[in-house]
């Protein structure tokens, strides 16, 4: 039995735009807006190109520091030593000097609410492999590549400018969506409006995040700044049960980065609609099995499928089940049989897996008999028709 690939087409019924969605316009130089509640993608704009990402690099840090706390190789309260190459960094810092003995749960704060250079070096240098930045830098660019961000390479733990420091703003993305999904525990931080160390630099304790301060959900993340990169922000808001995620870099100021920050969160929320396209347990079509009990299985979505689609409506959406069949028997309940890939009005292409909707046990004597002989039968009917 040879098995291939199978396609059918569904017609969802879901009344759509009769109007595409109102592109957002961005002056950045790349974007990327992700619906995370449904994974959607809004807004893509050069997603894989490599760019300077700033301080925003300092997110993948501050991922490596959490992994550290999550398995015991680091401690909230434990307090780590300054170094001479630490000290030296300029920019935005927490003037730390070599005397210091800084805890970790100040400089992950140094770090989210200050942006600090500095404080970056002192848990770079903590947890690399050879006791540099450099082997952090490096240990960072693989564990990036491990994450499916395949377009960041890290010369630095701060973003300071270095050759060959890129990131692209889907790779930004995926690590916001890591950073919330993975480490619910230390998010929070990232809301943080102030952080005052211990007092000996009253020019630095306001987070630079324009949207904290406004009322739309907003929550994190990290802004980035420097001459070649232009302005930049990873930014989050929840609004209801939504959360988007969204990337922005080479602004040309900070008031407009303030200002497309704030409306590109306001476009995302208002100009979509979260729509149930399929109920879980209900099938959406059936795949052929080879050798079983059952002649064919109920492919259903494992569990609610909703996708979001612009505001306005007037047509179905185009989907389609794809799988590799016919499929042999024994099949268990719930095991992933199928894709169903469901293509929404000037939006990227969704994937979502379907699964067995019930069990089907291998056929007994006369079934196995009985396919064989329709093999036998097809293969004589089919012979004749090729010798003509």
């Amino acid at each position: 039995m040879l098995s291939s690939l199978r396609s059918a087409a569904l017609a969802l019924g879901l009344a759509l735009l009769a109007l595409p969605a109102q592109a957002f316009d961005t002056t950045a130089r790349a974007a990327y807006v992700l619906d995370q509640t449904t994974g959607t993608v809004l807004l893509s704009k050069e997603p894989d190109l490599p760019l300077p990402p700033a301080s925003m690099s300092k997110l993948m840090t501050l991922y490596v520091a959490f992994e550290a706390l999550r398995d015991g190789r680091l401690t909230l309260n434990e307090e780590l030593p300054v170094s001479e190459h630490a000290m030296s960094y300029g920019g935005s810092t927490m003037f730390l000097n070599t005397q210091d003995r800084v805890n970790v749960e100040d400089l992950l704060r140094g770090i989210i609410v200050l942006s600090g250079n500095d404080a970056c070096v002192v848990i770079a240098e903590a947890l690399s492999p050879d006791g540099t930045e450099a082997g952090f830098s490096r240990y960072m660019t693989q564990r990036a590549k491990q994450m499916g961000m395949e377009n960041s390479h890290f010369a630095n733990s701060n973003g300071w400018p270095a050759a060959g420091h890129m990131m692209s703003v889907k790779d930004l993305a995926i690590l916001a969506d890591r950073l919330i999904t993975d480490f619910p525990e230390y998010y929070p931080l990232f809301a943080e409006e102030e952080f005052a160390f211990d007092g000996r630099a009253p020019s630095n304790t306001r987070n630079r995040n324009p949207l904290l301060k406004l009322d739309i959900g907003a929550d994190g993340l990290k802004t980035g700044h420097t001459e070649d990169a232009g302005y930049g922000l990873v930014g989050s808001a929840k609004q209801g049960d939504r959360r988007v995620i969204f990337v922005l870099t080479g602004i040309e100021s900070n008031s407009k980065r303030a200002e497309e920050a704030e409306a590109v969160v306001n476009w995302s929320f208002r100009n979509f609609v979260e729509k149930t396209i399929a109920k879980a347990d209900t099938p959406v079509a059936e795949a052929e099995v080879w050798m079983g009990a059952n002649r064919s299985v109920g492919l259903v979505p494992a569990q609610d499928l909703q996708i979001l689609f612009p505001v306005l409506g007037g047509k179905t959406a185009e989907a389609e089940v794809v799988y590799q069949g016919p499929i042999n028997a024994p099949i268990v309940k719930g095991q992933q049989l199928a894709e169903l890939v469901i293509r929404p009005d000037d939006l990227p292409e969704i994937r979502r897996p379907l699964v067995a909707a019930e069990d089907v046990a291998v056929g007994g004597f006369v079934v196995r008999m009985m396919t064989v002989a329709g093999i036998v039968l097809s293969d004589l009917i089919k012979r004749p028709l090729e010798a003509m």
